[in-house]
């Protein structure tokens, strides 16, 4: 791993970290303020709410000042955020925080994926995939060191504000490392505000019909063991230990798979190994079984979402169009996918919502071939040329 391969592979690894670490202690913060169940939705609610606010300016700030030092700065100011919402003395102050929290996570997830199509091009290899395992294996960590510290009665205060030191102090050396890239001379200022392309819009369905079945899963699976399949409460959380274990697994492994298969067919299998998951979990009603099933799920979709963004770059009239364009779409499906889950299986069942998700994935499945009709490291199965790849990092 090269020097801007290992510097951006840091800066995943540490937005995914802020991410593990502050939902670790959402259940402090709604003691502290005494927030009744709809007063603590509405605050999850904004950071969506901030981030598509903030998501659309991403790339216009990477234009203005360099992917390098947007990344640098947005993944600095992604990391101070992460202290805020601890320290709300009241409802209204963390609205604002979680505001600011959301607004500054979608921007860095922008550049930070902006940037990584960069490498990519750098390399003239794919790495997307490997990079969002990191993110993932970041976020377990810290959301395993957040556990430890709920455990232990530590103010939250502290705690978030200690790893806020931490992860701005390794980030920054490490944003060093990124690489030097700037637009071309002359090139148009990315649109503040417009509808993705057609392509990108392709490219978007499949992301959304991955997030979906991701967010449902993830926010679903510790109650579909308790409710369907009758498991106790350890068995129902480790469930979705390894539904993100088996996720992290998978994206750090899917950079080889792309390399040999290409994205399309990566997606199209992924897609049915998801589907079978997901057969498997509507049939089910024993734990192991069910965790079985919501393992393969997340082993099918792991790897979507990166190469999504790796094809979005390539067809984006700027890599940060691009990318705004389907992390915009993910979004909406992350923010949309747990609520519609909920619904369906209010008004049907907990296997009839799930049958639904594993309908959605058939869908990704069957729209995969939109990532293969760009170019781009994750479609070439040849190095770039030197004398391109140069000219890409001036």
């Amino acid at each position: 791993m090269n020097s801007p391969h290992r510097a951006i592979a840091v800066v995943f690894a540490l937005h995914g970290a802020v991410a593990g670490t502050l939902a670790t202690r959402i259940p402090w913060i709604q003691d502290r303020l005494d927030l009744s169940p709809a007063m603590l939705g509405a605050a999850l609610l904004c950071p969506s709410i901030g981030a598509f606010i903030g998501m659309p300016t991403a790339s216009r700030i990477a234009h203005r000042i360099g992917e390098r030092r947007a990344t640098r700065l947005l993944i600095a100011a992604w990391c101070a955020a992460g202290a805020l919402p601890a320290l709300a003395p009241a409802p209204a102050f963390l609205f604002a925080a979680m505001l600011l929290f959301g607004a500054t996570a979608g921007m860095s997830d922008v550049v930070m994926n902006a940037h990584a199509v960069s490498v990519e091009r750098h390399l003239g290899k794919p790495v997307m995939s490997g990079l969002h395992g990191l993110w993932c294996v970041g976020s377990l960590i810290a959301g395993g060191t957040g556990i430890l510290a709920a455990h232990a009665g530590i103010d939250a205060r502290l705690h978030l504000g200690l790893v806020a030191a931490v992860l701005l102090a390794v980030g920054a050396p490490a944003g060093r490392g990124l690489l030097h890239a700037r637009p071309s001379p002359g090139a148009p200022a990315p649109r503040r505000f417009a509808l993705p392309t057609r392509a990108v819009l392709a490219i978007g369905v499949v992301g959304f019909c991955a997030t979906f079945a991701e967010g449902a899963s993830a926010d679903w699976t510790a109650v579909y063991l308790t409710e369907v399949a009758d498991a106790g409460p350890g068995l129902a959380a480790a469930a979705y230990t390894v539904f993100m274990s088996c996720m992290a697994g998978t994206r750090l492994l899917g950079d080889r798979l792309v390399r040999r298969l290409g994205p399309a067919r990566v997606v199209r299998c992924g897609g049915v190994v998801a589907v079978l998951g997901g057969a498997l979990v509507v049939a089910s009603r024993a734990p192991w079984p069910a965790i079985a099933g919501f393992a393969l799920l997340g082993v099918g979709v792991a790897t979507v979402v990166p190469l999504v963004f790796a094809a979005a770059g390539a067809a984006g009239a700027t890599p940060g169009e691009g990318v705004a364009g389907v992390a915009t779409i993910t979004y909406l499906s992350g923010l949309t996918a747990p609520a519609i889950t909920g619904w369906t299986a209010g008004a049907l069942s907990y296997p009839a919502a799930f049958a639904l998700i594993t309908c959605v994935v058939a869908v990704m499945t069957v729209t995969a071939g939109a990532l293969n009709t760009h170019g781009g490291a994750t479609a070439a199965p040849a190095a770039e040329p030197a004398g391109r790849a140069e000219r890409a990092v001036s």
